[in-house]
């Protein structure tokens, strides 16, 4: 086919599209049939209404070939574990007496019955439920729910392509199930696999579909010659199927690497590939293996996880190229827009101007349609789309929101002693044990307390006029007042305030930075029914004045046990935001960090002696190519300690880190100085302490003991015993007790229970301490 043809050929499409309806129907609808309000069949009618919504909104634009499959209930990787039968033993009478119940159950648990494992999905904010496998797997095929999404999709006339996690990438983000040995590979278990998806790609082909897509993004990361023989495997032997739909596997969020060739020899009908950021290398690796001759290639060249509008004459140049190296062209973001928000549309709050600035889920797909009709039909049928975003982009490149000199030349001016203490560890360690006079195994919590219902019903009210600023200050001095009063009857060590002023973690932040907007309608799926809504980093950052100081200020009024003050950390200021992408990250780091440190130093001038900088967002914003991280980690760890490193030594300087894999980074947890670290460990059974003492972490460590990500309430003796495992890691002068996380997700009732049975808990196991 000639690249004329090819180009005639050119359709658009997309990966996958934002779950949770413009108003967030899909939340309201599953946390309603949690409590009992939603019947069963009424979330199932609203979820295939929100299905056939995004299908036809996406046609409506001139997207061609619509996915199916992509929408869930709560994970997609849960789906995949439902698909192919992986349910753990623990969760397989629930799932028997009731599917719905069942999956709802794996994900968050139940009081007597722990869910899944969950963690970041890749280098995102998204979390996935994390499949159990173990020798004794049986996997069985289930494809219930992707055939009767591709017959919706038919039936209203679309074009559908099922979309699947690929066998690849299902098992190298498995665990060994609990009691398993922690050796056990899950990739062993591909041959039992394979026939399972083959069942549940025959009875897609019998439903009608002409295409399957296996998502394959683990890929993108460093793999062994072994792993790419297992890829090389799979799709030799699921391209061999006989009256099979085309298959199409897909990667993203990188650079294939090693991975394309074997890709691009095996014997399946397409690959789509991402060509932004860093991935833009797969063009000249496409190149090399003398491209896709025969075959489809679907060109990510639209970003499916920033919110900045495309360069269109860059893109259709990459596509141009991409002409001569595949029978097909056709064109798509990098990946599903599950990552950014629906609609820019509905914004009011950001100037007219800026907004041109910004493309979330609908307009992104009105990017990638624009730019297969330039492909197919050249760039004259898109003159004006051309004109209006030359216009756009310059506009952005020129604004004054983009370059503040104060900002750069103070950022310009760090050095290597603005990032590091006055004093090692080992001499803060002392002073602040002396000045805060803690037991041993001190217990505290990660930061918020519940938002509850009348929390946000007054924060509404402030924004509508309904009430005033000082009527709204004076329900946040009640909720600090009544949370400070209860971590003291409880019996906890060091306090927080609760944080009951703050929206999210840092969207408040962002709100009281320069450089930052706020969207009031730009809600991304973080996991579950939980949705957050990043804020867009458009330009130079600085504080124009303290932002948490007044209310931590009055929660220590309140109380002679410390507060801690509560700051989110610069990576994490990045990595939950929309970043923007006309600079390097590490220089945008620098200048949060710098407000950050104007902040915490503030608030030890107030009176705070311990004060919790957080950072979540370390692992997940690793780069997926080993080769990439020193450079990151260097300005990562760099940002944190210039935040936090000009306070005094007895000073005591926390940080926090959950949901994530930490065995890769614990280098640059012991880089960050802090002088006490909090961590998920409790669904990972305490797998981190093990870690940071396999690294000789020199510090002190809170392991957490209460999972937050559950409505269960975990008993006193639970607690316990995870608390003697991480003795068996760290000794008791190093050793905290706290929850994984913040309980903003929490109710109140579970919130009591949790935290007196920690606190019983470490009493407990103080009492048995060989000192005592």
């Amino acid at each position: 086919m000639t690249s004329r043809t090819a180009a005639a050929a050119a359709r658009a499409t997309v990966y996958g599209y934002p779950r949770q309806g413009q108003g967030r129907e899909l939340k309201k609808a599953i946390e309603g049939y949690w409590k009992g309000r939603v019947t069963a069949d009424a979330l199932r009618a609203t979820v295939a209404g929100l299905r056939r919504a995004n299908w036809q909104e996406l046609a409506g634009t001139g997207v061609h070939e619509v996915p199916t499959g992509d929408f869930s209930y709560y994970d997609h990787v849960l789906d995949t574990t439902v698909m192919v039968g992986a349910i753990p033993a623990r969760h397989r009478a629930a799932v028997d007496a009731d599917a719905l119940d069942g999956y709802f159950a794996m994900a968050r648990g139940t009081q007597d019955v722990a869910p899944l494992e969950m963690t970041k999905w890749f280098d995102t904010n998204y979390h996935y439920l994390v499949p159990e496998l173990g020798p004794g797997t049986v996997f069985t095929a289930d494809s219930t729910k992707q055939v009767a999404e591709l017959k919706e999709a038919l039936a209203l006339g679309l074009d559908p392509r099922p979309v699947l996690v690929g066998p690849v990438t299902y098992l190298l983000l498995a665990k060994p199930a609990p009691g398993v040995a922690a050796d056990f590979d899950p990739l062993t278990l591909l041959d039992r696999l394979l026939p399972v998806y083959a069942e549940v790609v025959a009875d897609l082909r019998a439903a009608g579909a002409a295409w399957v897509q296996f998502d394959e993004p683990a890929l993108v990361q460093d793999r062994t010659p072994a792993e790419l023989n297992a890829a090389a495997r799979a799709y030799r032997d699921l391209g061999a199927l006989t009256d099979r739909p085309k298959l199409l596997v897909a990667s993203y969020f990188d650079r294939l690497g090693d991975a394309l060739p074997v890709l691009a020899k095996a014997p399946v009908d397409g690959l789509a590939l991402d060509f932004t950021g860093s991935a833009a290398a797969n063009l000249d690796a496409l190149a090399a293996v003398g491209g896709l001759p025969g075959k489809r290639l679907v060109a990510g060249v639209v970003d499916g996880r920033n919110i900045w509008v495309n360069d269109l004459e860059k893109s259709l140049a990459t596509l141009g190229t991409l002409l001569g190296l595949a029978d097909r062209v056709d064109v798509s973001a990098s990946c599903s827009l599950l990552h950014v928000p629906l609609d820019s549309a509905p914004e009011r709050d950001i100037e007219p101007q800026i907004l041109r600035w910004l493309a979330f889920a609908r307009q992104k797909s009105a990017e990638v349609v624009s730019l297969a009709k330039g492909l197919a039909q050249g760039t004259d049928t898109i003159a004006a789309e051309l004109a209006a975003n030359r216009a756009d982009l310059a506009s952005r490149a020129g604004s004054p929101i983009t370059h503040d000199p104060a900002v750069r030349a103070r950022a310009a001016a760090v050095t290597q002693a603005d990032a590091r203490r006055s004093e090692p560890y080992g001499e803060r360690a002392a002073a602040q044990r002396a000045h805060l006079g803690l037991p041993l195994l001190p217990t505290t919590s990660i930061g918020s307390f519940p938002q509850t219902a009348d929390l946000r019903a007054a924060r509404a009210d402030l924004r509508a006029g309904r009430i005033g600023a000082a009527g709204y200050e004076e329900r946040i001095r009640a909720e600090i007042q009544e949370v400070i009063s209860f971590q003291e009857k409880t019996g906890l060590d060091v306090l927080v305030h609760g944080e009951a002023e703050r929206n999210d973690m840092v969207q408040y932040f962002a709100e009281q930075l320069t450089g930052y907007l706020a969207t009031q309608h730009g809600w991304v799926q973080s996991y579950g029914t939980r949705y957050v809504r990043p804020p867009i980093l458009a330009g130079d950052i600085s504080r124009p004045e303290p932002m948490t100081v007044r209310w931590t200020t009055y929660a220590q009024s309140l109380t002679d046990r410390p507060v801690k003050g509560m700051l989110t950390g610069p990576v994490t200021m990045l990595a939950w935001s929309f970043v923007r992408d006309d600079q390097p990250l590490g220089d945008t780091a620098r200048q949060v960090a710098l407000a950050l440190r104007d902040e915490v130093n503030d608030l030890e001038a107030a009176g705070s002696s311990v004060i919790q900088v957080d950072e979540p967002a370390l692992r997940e914003t690793l780069p997926l190519r080993t080769a990439d991280r020193p450079a990151y980690l260097a300005w990562a760890t760099e940002a944190f300690r210039l935040s936090t490193s000009g306070v005094r030594p007895a000073t005591q300087i926390h940080t926090h880190m959950c949901y994530a894999e930490f065995g890769d980074i614990v280098q640059a947890i012991d880089d960050l100085d802090a002088d006490v670290i909090s961590l998920e460990a409790a669904r990972s059974h305490m797998q981190v302490a093990r870690e940071l003492a396999a690294h000789g972490y020199p510090r002190e460590a809170g392991p957490g003991v209460y999972d937050i990500h559950s409505p269960r309430v975990p008993s006193a003796q639970e607690a316990a015993e995870l608390l003697r495992i991480g003795l068996k890691a760290i000794p008791a002068e190093r050793l905290w007790v706290n929850p994984d996380c913040g309980l903003k997700t929490r109710g109140w009732p579970e919130t009591r229970a949790s935290l007196e049975n920690l606190v019983t808990a470490a009493r407990t196991v103080r009492g048995e301490l060989p000192a005592n």
